[in-house]
Parts: structure tokens; C-alpha cells; sequence
């Protein structure tokens, strides 16, 4: 089996994931918020108030202090002349190559939470699918999507 890919996300891709992750969660406890004030008004069971904290303090723990953290260490990516290497996942590791010449499109993207920390996710456009690595420093994600553009180029002209 072939060695894992040694390049790695930015660090600061834990901080951003951790920003949506409790975005996300928040929207949760409004959620069981709700459901305890309608459970006060309507005198509906307690449980139903329990059941609601429980997956919230679950969730949240569980989306913003360890999967960020997790994802972090999977994330991995190289650029080879042939082809990309990508590999993620937490408890289904994903290990994926990308051959140049199937290459169409390069982009980088950058949402309000990425820009903050200074962090750019590079898409890699075929003609079936898009792969994405995420959370690379800015100039990083320049540099590589020039990379990986080039590469795609000269093989598509040796063709």
C-alpha cells in the first residue's frame, strides 16, 4: 500500500472549523432552547427538555473540540507531475488520485470564516467530480493551484 500524502492543511484550519462547527451548534441550542420554553408553556414532559440538553452538549462537544482536531490529522495532500493524492476522512479514511490529465479546472475559494484566519480551499475540477483541499494558507493555495494548473497543461499538451 502506498505511503500516506505529506503535505497538511493549514493549523489554523482547526480554529476555522471550530468557528463553523459552533455556528452550527448554535443554531442546536436555540433549538433546545425553544423546545424548554415550549415545554414550560405547554407542560409537556421533562424528559423532553433532558433529551434536547443531552444532544446539544454532545454535539457540541463533539463537533467543536474533537472532530476539528481529527479532521486536522487526516487531511493530507501531495502533487505528484502524474497525478494528485488526497487523502481525508475521521473513521473512513479516503485515499484518492487525481490524474493530471483528467484535470479541467483549478480554483481557489475563500468564505468570511477562512478569511479571517488568512485561509484559501483549492477545487480540482474533472469532468465526473470535484475535489477539494481545504484551509491552505493563502499564498499556499496560489502557489499550489498555479502548480497544479501548470502540471495539468503540460500534460494535456504532451497528449
Amino acid at each position: 500500500m502506498r505511503q500516506p500524502p505529506k503535505n497538511r492543511v493549514a493549523k489554523d484550519a482547526m480554529k476555522a472549523w471550530k468557528i463553523s462547527a459552533i455556528l452550527s451548534v448554535g443554531v442546536l441550542w436555540l433549538i433546545s432552547l425553544t423546545i424548554g420554553i415550549l415545554t414550560s408553556l405547554f407542560a409537556w414532559p421533562i424528559w423532553i427538555i433532558f433529551i434536547a440538553l443531552v444532544i446539544s452538549v454532545v454535539s457540541t462537544i463533539l463537533f467543536v473540540f474533537i472532530l476539528p482536531r481529527l479532521r486536522w490529522r487526516r487531511w493530507r495532500y501531495e502533487v505528484f507531475e502524474q497525478e494528485i493524492y488526497i487523502q481525508h476522512g475521521i473513521l473512513i479514511v479516503s485515499r484518492t488520485l487525481v490524474p493530471m490529465i483528467r484535470v479541467q479546472h483549478v480554483d481557489t475559494k475563500q468564505g468570511p470564516i477562512l478569511k479571517r484566519f488568512r485561509l484559501a480551499s483549492v477545487t480540482i475540477s474533472t469532468a465526473a467530480t470535484t475535489h477539494e483541499i481545504p484551509a491552505l494558507l493563502e499564498e499556499d493555495a496560489s502557489e499550489l493551484r498555479d502548480r497544479i494548473s501548470g502540471l495539468a497543461r503540460v500534460d494535456e499538451d504532451d497528449v
